[in-house]
């Protein structure tokens, strides 16, 4: 196998370089997909959960995850970034880790020679909020819309921004829609102030969104976790209300609270754990029918008072999907494209 030298990469990595698999996927065919770039500690192919084939199976499409930073300041309660990094403290405390540009780009610029998939997403707000940089004097946006456009004038590849962040100046400035899809985290109200610790206002967050949808961008959003708090109908509604009232956004992904054990075992504020009665093999979580019902309801709402429908579920069961009768072999969540 040739050497990466020319990619800023180190010589002899033998057959680490990466790895090609076949998978099937939630639609019934397959597909060749690029499983990890070296060791996948930048680019690599989330495939965790299998296509589902009982009840109880999480459903949740393959996607790519690019690495370009570790952790996390906003100090949610639940977030499982606090199991992940358990042995890093640092990194989910307010001191991130952002990983070196020149690598990433020999990385980035190895996946595209390589990969052989019509178009692809690449999910930069996975293992760190995806705006974790735009404060700074090297922004992520910046570097990596320019790295793109050197390596893939096709434009086949777009990044995903999945964020909590209010900083998106650069976003709106750079102008470049067909590089960048945005994706904002919010909750109801009460739920982000009693557990998103050190996160911006659902207020500000939809402002933000209203910034980079007036821009030009595919602008998505994630209502997950959704908590069932006393009056939970009345709070989720409002976020929606005041979600409609600012923006319409490209597609609307949905989930409930839920937490593996090593998160739960991390956690600062576990008041959070409170309301997950059910183990599975995802972790612990709400009971089904309390699950069923607050989407089944949310779905309502968003059909009957804003005529919107392009409404996906976050890692969940193959069961709930069946019985709010949502077709999952062509879902289209936020972290697809």
């Amino acid at each position: 196998m040739s050497t990466l030298t020319e990619f800023g990469l180190i010589e002899n990595c033998g057959e680490n370089l990466l790895s090609n698999k076949t998978y099937p996927t939630l639609n019934g065919s397959t597909e060749m997909r690029i499983n990890k770039i070296l060791d996948g500690t930048i680019i690599a192919l989330f495939n965790k959960t299998p296509v589902p084939k009982n009840e109880s199976d999480v459903v949740c499409p393959h996607f790519i995850e690019l690495k370009w930073a570790n952790g996390c300041k906003f100090d949610c309660a639940w977030c499982f970034l606090q199991g992940t990094y358990r042995f890093h403290p640092e990194w989910k405390n307010g001191s991130p880790k952002f990983k070196d540009y020149k690598t990433i780009e020999a990385h980035i610029k190895r996946f595209i020679a390589e990969n052989s998939s019509e178009h692809e997403l690449l999910n930069a707000g996975e293992l760190s909020d995806a705006l974790l940089s735009e404060g700074s004097n090297k922004p992520f946006s910046r570097f990596i819309v320019r790295v793109l456009d050197d390596y893939d004038p096709q434009g086949k590849y777009r990044v995903l921004f999945l964020t909590k962040s209010t900083l998106v100046k650069n976003i709106v400035d750079l102008k470049r829609p067909d590089r960048i899809v945005m994706g904002f985290s919010l909750n109801a109200d009460i739920v982000s102030k009693k557990w998103e610790h050190k996160a911006p206002t659902i207020k500000d967050r939809i402002k933000a969104a209203k910034k980079v949808y007036d821009a030009g961008y595919q602008t998505r959003v994630r209502i997950d976790p959704m908590v069932p708090i006393e009056k939970w109908k009345e709070h989720y509604s409002r976020l929606v209300d005041d979600i409609f009232s600012s923006f319409v956004p490209d597609r609307i992904t949905i989930g409930s609270l839920r937490g593996l054990q090593s998160t739960i075992n991390n956690s600062k504020d576990k008041s959070w754990v409170d309301y997950l009665s059910v183990s599975s093999n995802w972790g612990r979580k709400i009971d089904d029918e309390t699950r069923y019902n607050m989407y089944n309801y949310l779905i309502s709402y968003l059909n009957d008072n804003h005529k919107f429908s392009k409404i996906a579920l976050c890692k969940e069961t193959l069961g709930v999907w069946s019985r709010l009768k949502l077709n999952y072999k062509k879902i289209e969540c936020n972290c697809t494209f």
